[in-house]
């Protein structure tokens, strides 16, 4: 059977919530004295968020629910039209994050505030666009699509799935995950305090 596109579009939210939390602590917390593993899991996690949500979940949204939702919700156009802008800026977003971090890799303590600072806004900027997502445009999804025009959103959605909410297992990003989960600092991951 096929998910539902709506939980699916909701279970890959809170697995990029989860990310982006975890994000923002490491990045408060510092690299300690291990800082090549502390870099190598930044990296990886800003990886996954570029790969996932900029690359999959945005697509998805913007091709097939904005348009379906319109078509039934017109008065949806102007939220719409903000979540696409949203969209469009998402990689250049993490491409600068992820600047930001060589910057302070490299060039060191100078430059943790600003890698810091951006990611605490991109949170914050990311987790507003999904409450809007969840709170304006999921629950008149959920009243106004079809049965029939919810099928192919459910096959879309099911097709990519973010392995993080139950989509299915790749080896490559297995690895990619066990990374983050064995390197990061607990609570975040497996890896010493």
């Amino acid at each position: 059977m096929i998910p539902d596109a709506i939980q699916t579009i909701r279970d890959e939210h809170r697995a990029v919530a989860s990310m982006l939390h975890s994000l923002a602590q490491l990045a408060e917390q510092g690299p300690g004295d291990k800082p090549q593993r502390f870099f190598e899991v930044l990296r990886a996690m800003l990886f996954y968020v570029d790969e996932f949500p900029e690359r999959r979940h945005h697509p998805h949204e913007s091709q097939h629910l904005f348009p379906a939702l319109l078509r039934h919700a017109p008065e949806l156009k102007g939220v719409i039209e903000c979540l696409e802008r949203d969209h469009e800026g998402g990689e250049r977003r993490v491409r600068e994050l992820g600047h930001l971090l060589a910057a302070w890799e490299m060039l060191g303590e100078p430059r943790r505030a600003a890698f810091a600072d951006a990611v605490k806004d991109y949170v914050r900027f990311y987790l507003q666009h999904m409450r809007i997502e969840e709170t304006e445009l999921l629950p008149v999804a959920q009243r106004v699509l079809t049965p029939e025009e919810r099928k192919p959103l459910d096959e879309v959605f099911a097709r990519h799935r973010d392995p993080l909410a139950g989509g299915a297992q790749d080896p490559a990003y297995e690895q990619l995950f066990s990374r983050i989960v064995q390197q990061a600092p607990a609570p975040i991951g497996l890896g010493d305090a």
